[in-house]
């Protein structure tokens, strides 16, 4: 690959992650090929037709040949109804043996961007091999891919296959050419309004699937369902759509950048600013709903639920407030979707003395911002990770002394390095269209894409390496990820352990928000918290910024221990290096997870409805994933 002209910042790694899921490795990259004289066109094409000759004749064990020896297949329901990243040629050859559909692939030019062409696959531009879009085609629908190749002894080889199914025939959405003329008007003679109405109050009807939720997890797949043709009702215990973000702390706004968090069917303005204040988010998410006719109801609870085997059906009671009333109803949907967040109940510590407390205490998710004119006030946050350090530097612009508990290291990364180098080109002004470039990031493996990423943290930690060093010299303890991967693989396999820096390091180092490291706290006195060491910190306020435990857990409050007991570990890598649960069969009949920030909802609730799409449509059956 020749020589890596950044030198990477002398940081540990941390290897630390969900429990039972993979940690998984990054492999090295191919030999590159000779660029000179390549016509990529040809080649893809070449290799295409052989490939869609031997697909026809199931002869999997020739279809070895077009592939290495470690090459990766990495399919999202074109192969079976899951998600697969199938390694060498054994793996692939036998998985094609036993799946009941395999895909036609043809080679996509419609855009430049998606034809032909000699495309890196390293960060450096050290490793190139050819690579196109493709169009994919299956017995139940079609979709999208990505083929990449390189050459071994002369000949072209299948170094990478990514294969995502994207529309289910006869029910493709009403868009484009299938939109609506709009003179249809609404049902037994109603108008657009009173049908509208009818629909979202449940009057005579029930919804096939219960979302519980209403925030970017829950009205993305509500969305893509209602394009499916689903009856699907969203429900949420906040007064007001929105209010899961427009109820945090004051100052926070977005880390990801706008092109990173475009939701379906609803890109955000080109005038949108690249980070999104909460509440103008809050604000996006009303009108989403509005918009796209989404069904939600708000201030509704689930109060009870039970799953009849025999029938295939929950039957859930709600109870709404409404008017200043409360109501209840009863509803018998066939599925149902856990969209409370990708993570599970509030992490929060029982601590001896918690009770004597004489200022405010509360979990990070509670905090409702740094109450004004507090100068001389003496506030603690305990943890350092994105919530940590936005409250953290709250506190400190309204006048508290602030100090912030570390108990182990972050992944620290500069807003500007995540724009910059770790999204720059495929999520950034003028790059290629979104779901193009959700095609691009998820079609390679998982264990090329960490290879990747230890790339790019080392382009970020050089970036950053004043900031890092500044870090250290102050005593707080940075990281580089698992294995060296960074932000991005700490938040794919532990979801989270990370901070975005937007202006809070600086103020760690130049001591105007203190760090207190190394140390569990021991107990809560009445006036600070006293730590193993015996040492003692004077607090008006206490923040727990100490995350979250698995979403199972949130399952098991809102569903209770027989349903949970049936679910699986949610969130982190299988041993294929696909996500655990989430999205996918969760282990329990007709219940599914739903969580991520807006980039993984985007890709991820297409996938998730068209699963349940399919189920409703007697294309799949619960007992099979192939």
């Amino acid at each position: 690959m020749g020589s890596v002209s950044v030198a990477s910042f002398n940081a540990p790694t941390d290897e630390r992650q969900d429990v039972g899921a993979t940690n998984i490795v990054a492999v090295d990259y191919p030999p590159t090929i000779n660029t000179a004289s390549i016509d990529a066109i040809a080649v893809a094409r070449s290799i295409v037709a052989e490939f869609n000759e031997i697909i026809k004749s199931k002869d999997y064990k020739a279809l070895c040949d077009l592939f290495l020896d470690d090459s990766y297949w990495r399919d999202h329901l074109c192969l079976s109804w899951d998600f697969h990243t199938l390694k060498g040629r054994n793996r692939i050859s036998s998985f094609l043996e036993t799946a009941t559909k395999a895909p036609h692939i043809d080679i996509d030019e419609t855009e430049a961007h998606r034809s032909p062409q000699v495309a890196n696959v390293d960060v450096y531009g050290h490793v190139k091999c050819v690579t196109t879009f493709l169009k994919v085609t299956t017995d139940v629908g079609s979709g999208q891919g990505v083929l990449r190749l390189t050459k071994r002894n002369e000949d072209w080889k299948i170094l990478t296959l990514f294969t995502t199914l994207q529309k289910l025939n006869g029910h493709e959405e009403p868009r484009g050419s299938r939109r609506p003329t709009g003179h249809e008007g609404g049902r037994n003679g109603k108008n657009w309004h009173e049908t509208r109405t009818d629909d979202r109050t449940y009057q005579e009807k029930e919804p096939a699937v219960l979302v519980i939720g209403a925030g970017q997890g829950g009205l993305t797949v509500a969305a893509r369902l209602k394009m499916l043709g689903v009856d699907t009702l969203v429900v949420d215990r906040e007064g007001r759509v929105g209010d899961n973000w427009r109820n945090r702390y004051r100052r926070l706004v977005l880390h990801d950048p706008v092109w990173f968090d475009h939701l379906p069917y609803m890109k955000f303005p080109d005038y949108w600013p690249v980070f999104t204040p909460k509440d103008k988010l809050a604000e996006w998410f009303e009108s989403y709903v509005s918009t796209l006719e989404l069904n939600v109801w708000t201030q509704t609870e689930l109060v009870s639920s039970s799953w009849d085997e025999g029938k295939g059906q929950w039957t859930v009671t709600l109870e709404r407030q409404s008017n200043g009333e409360k109501a209840t109803h009863t509803f018998h949907p066939r599925h149902i979707i856990q969209a409370t967040g990708h993570s599970g109940k509030k992490n929060f510590p029982t601590i001896k003395g918690a009770e004597s407390f004489k200022g405010r205490l509360c979990h990070s998710s509670e905090f409702p911002g740094a109450t004004p004119d507090s100068h001389g006030k003496h506030a603690i946050v305990v943890g350092c990770c994105n919530s940590g350090h936005d409250i953290a530097q709250d506190l400190y612009e309204h006048g508290y002394h602030t100090t912030m508990v570390q108990r182990s290291s972050t992944c620290v990364v500069s807003s500007e390095s995540i724009t910059d180098i770790a999204l720059k080109g495929l999520y950034s002004e003028g790059s290629v269209p979104v779901d193009d470039a959700d095609v691009l990031m998820w079609s390679l493996p998982s264990e090329l894409a960490k290879r990747q990423q230890i790339q790019v943290c080392d382009l970020q930690n050089d970036n950053d390496r004043k900031t890092l060093e500044g870090l250290q010299s102050v005593g707080f303890r940075v990281d580089k990820g698992p294995n060296g991967a960074g932000l991005f693989y700490k938040y794919l396999q532990r979801g989270g352990g990370y901070y975005i820096d937007v202006g809070c390091s600086q103020l760690i180092i130049d001591g105007k928000i203190k760090i207190k490291q190394g140390q569990e706290v021991e107990e809560v006195l009445p006036h600070g918290l006293k730590f193993t060491d015996g040492s003692q910190l004077e607090a008006d306020e206490i923040i727990f910024a100490t995350g979250y435990e698995n979403m199972r857990t949130q399952a098991r409050i809102i569903f209770g221990d027989n349903i949970a007991d049936r679910l699986n570990d949610v969130w982190g890598f299988d041993e294929e290096g696909e996500f655990r649960t989430i999205w996918r069969r969760s282990g329990h009949p007709g219940f599914w997870f739903m969580g991520g920030n807006l980039a993984l909802a985007r890709y991820y609730s297409l996938l998730l409805a068209l699963q349940i799409k399919a189920l409703e449509e007697g294309l799949a059956t619960y007992g099979s994933t192939s």
